[in-house]
């Protein structure tokens, strides 16, 4: 019925072979962009075959082994080189205050003006005691050369000469008493002027013009400190002290202290005074309350910095250890079951390590064991470590260190 066939048939096979060329040229495409890691299996295949991430960089200090002087740091209080309490040593009222409170007085400054005038009533009393006194040795010693020639001659009785010799001695006796009721006198006149019995920094006064004083108690007036130098009083365990001595005997320490040994003090706010102290003495007895051993030493105190009364830190060398290692104190965790740091070992692998730590010295502890000369110990970039992942040694110092651990991770991932 088909005028056509040839023409009707090649349509349809035309329209097969397209259909089969455009599957064909889908899968084709489809190869591509697989080998080419396009598409949805874009994102497994990067997790599983990327590039790792480098090592995170920190900051690794080689340690050296030197000797060491092992700092103790005890709390201490201050007190004053030399203190004196200005007090009147005769009773009066109050006339005038002559001095500036808070200024410096010399030894023998008039501080206070005491009501004197009864005092010099008494003087001028006593003068004339003295006076009389000594008339009455004069007379004597008249009658006594008179007579004597009469003694020598028999004309008067033996018994009249002596008492003419009593009278001489009774009116030098007289002559004596009235000179020293005179010195009494003027030295309660000169105790109304009441001066300083050192040479030091003054207080406020302690009571004011029209008080009463020394009027059957001492009543203190005033407070003189001396206070260059100053002594620091500070308090150790005597647990600790032991401890020191027995590693002194046992030759792991060496004795870095003793008298004369140096002092620092480490004020509120952290600063350290610049001049140092030397120790003094070390107390020989325990206190039973406490348990404590009483030390004191003596600080330069030139400009005043240093207050009486102040509570101060005090950093002291008692011992040496010959052959330690100064570790900064953020390299080393310590807790109740011991102290340990982290080594960089073979194939930069992190590794703790415990330690063994004898004191401090500054801002680092002081490590006596757990730890061989040359190996590198962590002190920065803790956060950044993965668990058994190997780390990239930085070189740290205590100013730098921050900023080469910083700039690492850069100059690594740059390689």
């Amino acid at each position: 019925m088909n005028a056509f066939p040839e023409m009707n048939s090649r349509p349809r096979r035309s329209v097969g072979g397209a259909r089969m060329a455009a599957t064909l040229s889908v899968a084709v495409l489809a190869a591509v962009l697989t080998a080419c890691g396009g598409g949805s299996g874009d994102k497994p295949a990067a997790a599983g075959g990327g590039a790792a991430p480098p090592p995170p960089a920190v900051g690794v200090l080689t340690v050296k082994a030197e000797p060491v002087a092992i700092d103790t740091e005890l709390s201490g209080r201050l007190e004053a080189w030399r203190t004196a309490q200005v007090r009147a040593r005769v009773a009066g009222v109050v006339g005038k205050r002559l001095f500036t409170e808070g200024s410096e007085v010399k030894a023998g400054q008039a501080l206070f003006q005491l009501d004197d005038a009864p005092y010099r009533a008494a003087l001028d009393s006593a003068l004339a005691a003295q006076t009389k006194a000594e008339a009455n040795l004069a007379q004597a010693q008249a009658n006594l050369a008179r007579n004597e020639s009469l003694a020598a001659a028999k004309a008067i009785s033996q018994t009249e000469w002596i008492g003419y010799q009593t009278a001489l001695k009774q009116a030098q006796a007289d002559v004596a008493t009235a000179k020293a009721a005179v010195t009494t006198a003027r030295l309660n006149v000169d105790y109304a002027q009441v001066r300083a019995p050192i040479s030091g920094t003054i207080g406020r006064a302690l009571v004011t013009e029209g008080a009463l004083v020394g009027q059957g108690e001492v009543t203190q007036l005033a407070l003189i400190q001396q206070t260059d130098p100053m002594y620091v009083n500070f308090t150790q365990s005597a647990a600790e002290v032991l401890r020191l001595r027995r590693a002194v005997e046992s030759g792991q320490l060496g004795q870095g202290g003793g008298r004369g040994a140096e002092v620092r003090l480490v004020l509120d706010d952290g600063s350290e005074h610049p001049q140092p102290g030397r120790l003094l003495f070390s107390d020989l007895s325990v206190d039973a309350t406490s348990g404590q051993v009483t030390l004191r030493a003596e600080v330069p105190n030139p400009k005043g910095t240093l207050l009486p009364g102040l509570f101060v830190r005090v950093r002291t060398a008692q011992a040496e250890a010959p052959r330690a290692m100064l570790l900064p104190q953020q390299a080393v965790t310590r807790g109740s079951a011991g102290d340990t740091v982290l080594v960089v070992g073979e194939g930069n692998l992190p590794a703790p390590r415990p330690v063994k730590i004898g004191g401090s010295r500054g801002a680092s502890w002081v490590v006596l064991d757990g730890l061989k000369e040359g190996e590198r110990v962590i002190v920065d970039g803790f956060q950044k470590m993965r668990p058994k992942s190997p780390v990239t040694p930085v070189p740290w110092t205590p100013v730098a260190g921050a900023a080469a651990v910083a700039a690492a991770p850069a100059s690594a991932a740059s390689r």
